[in-house]
């Protein structure tokens, strides 16, 4: 099966535009000014790895009508050139004593005479990806503009995937499940964890992967206790409870699971808590039908889970959105209502606590569709597997 086509025909941005902009008007807004790579990807298809610098600002103003306009360092305008983007205004940058805020006031000011509302977002999970003094400088340069915070409406678009979206999350899943079935071929009792993690990584590029960024997971006798450090170079041994909890990339969009395994054998009190996950994300997939609302798939899978850890799995949320971030929104959780819509993609990511001080967690990645969610991995097996 060949791999889908890389990013995205200009269609697909005018789409996304033109629904940003139908919110945007039902708000009031002149327009959006983005300054964060995931937003400023979903508008443009600017994709680059440049922006693990810190050095420079990208900003992207998505006017009420018309296409997005960038106002980015010149190092990038070559790759803005190759993307739907017509109007592009660059300066030399890093430049520390006004690193675009000219640029961004001159075309800011008109709306600010107006006393016009320009959304930033300002909610939970998102950043100020700029200076905070030159932020400041901004806005106190532009009297009369009003700051709203659009979080709501990126939000909306973003959680919603369309057909090609979920295409490259399907692809980069399939990666994952290819490469967690190869794990017992190269994890044995004496492999330093630490080298898992580099096998891993190279057999998720040659089964297809981009990159694989986030990789954690745990070790140890009869469970593991922790699932965000760094590996240890302590060698696998038999009676170990291995997790490796990857999220690789495609084209810039991540999956985000987990296998767990045990080295020689299996002791009881693991393959419980690994029985009770399983069908906690049983539970979960069952739930996931547009129209329940994310607390309400909290709740299905942590039903299943009390019934060993009386905390119900007390991590603040047992799933998440999933996309060009490795977590999105939202958040399955109790303090989340969001209805769950046709083609989100999300993260069923059920944990425990057992035995002394141990944890176990299980992660699927799932489609929602009109008649429930479709799997995008391979489905873990049922029972605790031994390696």
């Amino acid at each position: 099966m060949s791999d889908p086509m890389r990013g995205f025909p200009d269609d697909e941005f005018a789409t996304r535009t033109a629904r940003a902009q139908a919110r945007m008007a039902e708000a009031g807004l002149a327009g959006m000014l983005l300054l964060t790579e995931p937003e400023v990807r979903y508008f443009s298809g600017f994709h680059t790895l440049f922006w693990q610098s810190p050095t420079r600002p990208w900003f992207l103003f998505v006017p009420a009508s018309g296409k997005p306009i960038a106002i980015i360092p010149e190092i990038g305008a070559a790759l803005m050139r190759s993307t739907w983007i017509d109007d592009i205004r660059t300066w030399s940058a890093p430049a520390p004593g006004d690193d675009g805020i000219s640029l961004l006031t001159d075309l800011l000011t008109p709306h600010a005479r107006e006393g016009a509302k320009v959304g930033v977002m300002k909610g939970h999970e998102t950043m100020l990806r700029m200076p905070l003094g030159d932020y400041e400088r901004l806005v106190a340069g532009l009297p009369g503009l009003r700051i709203h915070d659009a979080t709501g409406i990126i939000r909306s678009l973003r959680m919603v995937k369309s057909d090609r979206e979920i295409e490259k999350l399907a692809h980069i899943c399939a990666i994952g499940s290819r490469t967690f079935a190869r794990v017992p071929d190269f994890a044995q009792d004496g492999l330093r964890f630490e080298d898992l993690f580099r096998a891993f990584r190279r057999e998720a590029l040659a089964q297809g992967a981009d990159d694989v960024p986030y990789l954690v997971g745990g070790a140890d006798q009869g469970g593991y206790h922790d699932v965000i450090s760094p590996p240890s170079p302590r060698p696998l041994t038999k009676g170990d409870i291995v997790m490796l909890d990857t999220g690789a990339t495609w084209d810039g969009y991540f999956c985000d699971f987990d296998r767990n395994w045990a080295v020689g054998h299996a002791d009881d009190p693991s393959c419980r808590a690994y029985d009770v996950l399983w069908r906690a994300t049983e539970a979960g997939i069952a739930a996931a039908t547009p129209g329940t609302t994310c607390r309400d798939l909290f709740h299905a899978m942590q039903r299943v889970i009390a019934k060993v850890d009386g905390q119900g799995g007390d991590v603040g949320r047992l799933g998440h959105g999933l996309g060009m971030q490795l977590t999105e929104w939202p958040s399955l959780a109790a303090f989340d209502d969001t209805v769950i819509e046709e083609n989100m993609v999300l993260t069923l990511e059920p944990s425990l606590g057992y035995g002394d001080g141990r944890i176990m967690v299980h992660e699927e990645n799932i489609v929602v569709r009109a008649e429930g969610a479709e799997l995008l991995t391979t489905r873990a097996p049922q029972e605790l597997p031994v390696i």
